[in-house]
């Protein structure tokens, strides 16, 4: 379930802010967003890993926070970064 290096380097490289962030929600939030995704297929087979289940709520509580944290500093990078990831509002 974890993200192999080189998906993880494409996915900072494209929602970086500029070389070398790492840290910007943006970034932050694209990295959960994909361990979720995976995270989740993961859970469609394996209904009774409940250890895992709980590390999915609680990486999907923290992409919430960044989010909110997101659209409270900048509401333009939000709904960019929103329709990039492809979340709903």
């Amino acid at each position: 379930m974890a993200l192999h290096k080189d998906e993880k380097q494409d996915i900072i490289k494209k929602f970086a802010r500029e070389k070398g962030d790492t840290g910007s929600p943006e970034v932050q939030i694209a990295l959960l967003t994909v361990k979720i995704d995976k995270l989740a297929t993961h859970l469609r087979e394996h209904k009774k890993d409940i250890h895992s289940r709980r590390g999915l709520l609680s990486m999907v509580a923290k992409r919430r926070r960044l989010l909110n944290y997101l659209k409270k500093r900048s509401e333009e990078r939000y709904l960019s970064l929103i329709k990039e990831v492809k979340l709903e509002k």
